[in-house]
């Protein structure tokens, strides 16, 4: 996946990690803006879609005055990604675990097929849907249309390329059948069982249940999806993902931590980093999860980068991983 397709998952808390608030969308003339006629204009030459259709799926849009805010002013933790306390409490808990290992053994077949197709470890599978939407309990509340129009026509910090997911939403909405006023998904417009937006689910969107469409908000069709990306982002079957370690004190910062950037191996044992399982990699990514009072510390290997290319964030990673070792 080309990084500007990953810029919006980069940032993107969970659904289950997030709710929408107390503020719905209220009316709002989207079509007395410029930008919009320009865009309606470029959507009727560009992709031929009937002027009197862009125009009246514009007129019912509404202003999500919650969206923008998460994307407008000082960027704040919480609002568009998270911090680890807040993954263990939602979706590391032990009832998320439990049903972790309820849906494994419901949809082992399926879970199989493609693990043996792509080549990728079935627990990351299931990790992924655990975390993007507790297994498709969560896949969200909000209106696509409202969401993606706020932000691909209101000044925020991501407005370029949100504008491109309103422009994709419609040519899914067209390729799919769906009712584009009635898509419901994350404050981003993140749909499905994995959360795909709308650029995304065309890329890998698929039709892995085999009842003749292409299902975002199909577990089964989240599993084949979730696989093909592991596969095409360069997942190792049976190889690391992650290992834990120790180290003196509560907090650490005798190096920099980060889930982009490996070190060698030897210097971050130099740095006062034990593995409390063998590491087989000459270089490793440190990764840091902060507690309320303490450091959790893991070297990374190769695998879990990949983990991080869906959503830009070690605490996403890590809580996959998570997921996976818990339904060995």
């Amino acid at each position: 996946m080309k990084f500007t397709k990953l810029l919006l998952l980069a940032i993107l808390l969970p659904y289950s990690l997030l709710a929408n608030d107390d503020r719905p969308p209220v009316p709002y003339d989207f079509l007395a803006k410029k930008e919009v006629k320009n865009f309606i204009n470029m959507m009727v030459k560009k992709h031929h879609f009937k002027r009197s259709y862009i125009t009246s799926v514009l007129e019912d849009a509404k202003l999500d005055r919650d969206t923008l805010a998460r994307y407008t002013g000082k960027y704040k933790v919480g609002t568009t990604n998270g911090p680890w306390e807040r993954y263990k409490a939602h979706v590391l808990d032990p009832i998320t675990l439990n049903k972790a290992k309820k849906f494994k053994k419901k949809y082992y077949k399926t879970l199989l097929r493609a693990s043996k197709q792509y080549k990728v470890d079935m627990g990351y599978i299931v990790g992924f849907i655990g975390v993007e939407s507790k297994f498709g309990e969560y896949t969200g509340d909000y209106n696509v249309l409202d969401a993606l129009a706020t932000l691909a026509f209101h000044k925020n910090r991501m407005k370029k390329f949100f504008k491109s997911e309103f422009e994709h939403l419609f040519l899914m909405a067209r390729k799919q059948g769906y009712d584009i006023k009635n898509l419901e998904g994350s404050f981003a417009g993140a749909m499905g069982v994995v959360q795909q937006v709308p650029s995304v689910f065309l890329k890998y969107g698929m039709d892995y249940n085999g009842d003749g469409k292409k299902d975002p908000w199909s577990l089964e069709d989240g599993i084949g999806i979730i696989a093909k990306f592991m596969h095409k982002n360069g997942w190792e079957k049976g190889a690391q993902v992650a290992i834990p370690t120790k180290f003196k004190g509560k907090r650490y910062s005798a190096l920099k931590t980060s889930h982009r950037r490996m070190l060698p191996l030897k210097t971050i044992l130099k740095h006062g980093v034990k593995p409390l399982k063998p590491f087989n990699e000459p270089n490793a990514y440190l990764l840091k999860n902060r507690n309320l009072i303490h450091d959790d510390i893991w070297l990374g290997a190769k695998n879990f980068r990949v983990l991080t290319r869906y959503n830009n964030s070690t605490s996403y990673g890590m809580a996959i991983h998570l997921i996976a070792e818990a339904v060995k």
